[in-house]
């Protein structure tokens, strides 16, 4: 066993539990962690087969919903083809140290503005849609990460939580099934990639079920914060190791990048938890009173339906 076999079995568990609470998170919280000591090259080809299965569990639990949305995601589906090849050849030709640097400068914003509930919703959704998906199509086949720019996008456009959901499992199986054609194509599946996969699968078919259920018993918009939070710092950290890898920039210095980050989203964490927290909770309450309410209208109306009836019966 590789001396890295421990470290990415605990990691993927960790992100699978993601995952299976929130429809996507395996690989943004994956691929920072493992990229510590491994390469693109060797770590894309294991995760995205894996990827194709999970995200077309996604798209069948949440299938219902899929009328609902096919048709307004079908330009990303069809950006997504060229943004891919793209990025395939990117991950073909780059050296692995500047591709992780790259990865992690790319990711970071991404992650800094879902953390921080970032939110404006585009008019004109068809014609952004095509240049959206080619730019999603080329972070997920350089990176495997596609999440965190989907949550953005989705959530500005006030899908609710099914139709989020569904929207999300068909995009990221399409982008997911590209990619791994992309990278048979140019291949990229080799033996030391293949061997990463008996290496995670146990730990998706046990922590997928786990999020799933805690789901049921803990504020998604907290789950996801808290989750986002730990990716900054796991990212930022990244940058500053291999900003001295690459001496970009030497000694301590580096990790000016992970000290700015944390100040960035301890600022934003405390806005969370005393703004925001209170207010989905109040926003919560109210909508649970809303429906205890409707319900015992509706229980007393077929009460006194009955009641009327009753006599004309007989």
């Amino acid at each position: 066993m590789e001396p890295y076999a421990i470290f990415l079995a605990v990691i993927t568990f960790g992100a699978a539990i993601v995952n299976g609470a929130l429809g996507y998170g395996f690989s943004s919280l994956t691929v920072p962690l493992a990229l510590l000591f491994l390469a693109n090259r060797v770590l894309n080809p294991a995760l995205v087969p894996i990827e194709v299965a999970l995200n077309a569990y996604v798209l069948w639990v949440n299938r219902d919903a899929l009328p609902n949305v096919w048709r307004r995601m079908l330009p990303i589906v069809i950006g997504l083809l060229p943004g891919v090849l793209l990025g395939t050849t990117i991950v073909t030709q780059v050296s692995p140290a500047w591709l992780k640097l790259g990865t992690y400068f790319v990711l970071l914003p991404l992650i800094l503005l879902q953390a921080a509930g970032f939110r404006r919703p585009i008019r004109s959704e068809r014609s952004i849609g095509f240049l959206f998906g080619g730019g999603v199509g080329v972070l997920y086949s350089v990176t495997t990460i596609s999440g965190p720019p989907l949550a953005v996008m989705l959530s500005n456009q006030g899908f609710t939580k099914r139709d989020f959901r569904a929207s999300l499992g068909f995009i990221r199986l399409a982008e997911s099934s590209f990619t791994a054609v992309a990278y048979g194509y140019a291949g990229l599946f080799t033996h030391e990639s293949m061997a990463l996969i008996p290496m995670i699968l146990p730990s998706i078919a046990i922590g997928v079920p786990i999020g799933a259920y805690l789901i049921q018993h803990i504020r998604p918009e907290t789950f996801r914060r808290v989750c986002m939070s730990f990716d900054a710092w796991v990212v930022a950290f990244g940058i500053s190791t291999l900003l001295r890898e690459v001496r970009f920039v030497d000694g301590w210095a580096a990790f000016s990048v992970l000290l700015a980050v944390i100040v960035i989203d301890a600022w934003m964490l405390y806005r969370f938890f005393h703004i925001h927290a209170p207010r989905i909770a109040a926003e919560e309450a109210h909508a649970t009173a809303l429906r205890a309410a409707e319900a015992r209208v509706f229980a007393s109306a077929s009460t006194f339906a009955v009641s009327v009836q009753k006599p004309a019966i007989e």
